[in-house]
């Protein structure tokens, strides 16, 4: 069935109600590498509750993206089997406690059709807000509906992608992944069997399956908070980034690094496989 523009423009889905504890946010942290050498106490403060001499927990700022997993504006009627994530871009409005009870908005931004055989974007957002009332992040979502194009709307409404400087990189790190890392990570809420059912995976054109591309967007952030934030979650007022190519379970990631005043510039790339895998990446500092 194809993509009816104007039903999808209008959906929204509010008030939406969810919840979460201290291991939500220990068990998100871990799934996106956290915590890999035990001794390490400043990643330790953000999977462990530290019994012996108490700190607090800190919660990693891209928590938000699953602080209200699976919260969408409706059904949206595209071929799931050859959806993929596009881009992801958190605006952090206040730092997330360990546990709350949280709502969302979530309401349609943009419909592009790239034409038959090419796909369509679709982009929302979800507003993520504590029992105040006051917002906590604002997550605006893209999918790459790749088997959905060419249902006759607009190819324009996305913006513009950030440009990264062209000399050369200010910072490079090699972040591993663990070759069950996709099982770790669809425990936070992204059940896709693309990343965990070798046939699903198959069937969707690859060859065996891959890790989320939320899991890659943590570990960006990840990066970034061990270089330029001090592992400080309230240095972070925004993280966008747009998938390029996939990641597989065992990969390793180089993260390229431009720092400009306040502004992180960042590309991924798997050296091993020659692929960039995630491109466009912005982080705003406080």
């Amino acid at each position: 069935m194809p993509i009816n523009y104007e039903e999808l423009m209008a959906m929204k889905n509010l008030g939406l109600r969810y919840a979460y504890g201290d291991r939500e946010v220990m068990l998100y942290a871990y799934a996106i590498g956290m915590g890999a050498d035990p001794m390490d106490e400043k990643e330790l403060a953000f999977v462990n509750e530290a019994a012996a001499s108490p700190r607090p927990l800190k919660v990693l700022p891209t928590f938000a993206s699953v602080a209200a997993a699976g919260a969408e504006p409706g059904a949206m009627n595209f071929n799931n089997v050859l959806v993929v994530d596009g881009e992801r871009d958190i605006t952090f409005h206040k730092p997330l406690a360990t546990a709350a009870h949280i709502t969302a908005d979530s309401s349609v931004l943009a419909v592009s059709d790239k034409g038959k055989d090419k796909g369509a974007i679709i982009r929302f957002q979800n507003v993520l807000k504590g029992r105040d009332g006051e917002p906590l992040a604002t997550v605006v979502i893209s999918y790459f509906a790749r088997g959905d194009g060419g249902f006759g709307g607009p190819s324009d409404g996305q913006p513009k992608p950030h440009q990264l400087p062209t000399r050369a990189p200010d910072k490079t790190i090699d972040i591993p992944t663990r070759p069950d890392q996709a099982l770790i990570y669809r425990l936070c809420g992204d059940r896709h069997p693309l990343h965990s059912d070798p046939e699903y995976a198959k069937r969707a054109g690859f060859p065996r399956p891959i890790l989320q591309g939320m899991c890659t967007y943590g570990i960006t952030c990840r990066g970034i908070l061990q270089t330029y934030a001090d592992y400080d979650p309230s240095a972070f007022q925004r993280h966008a980034a747009r998938f390029s190519a996939p990641v597989y379970p065992g990969d390793t990631v180089t993260l390229d690094m431009w720092k400009d005043a306040n502004v992180i510039s960042f590309e991924a790339k798997v050296k091993e496989r020659g692929v960039t895998v995630i491109k466009n990446g912005m982080t705003v500092l406080r």
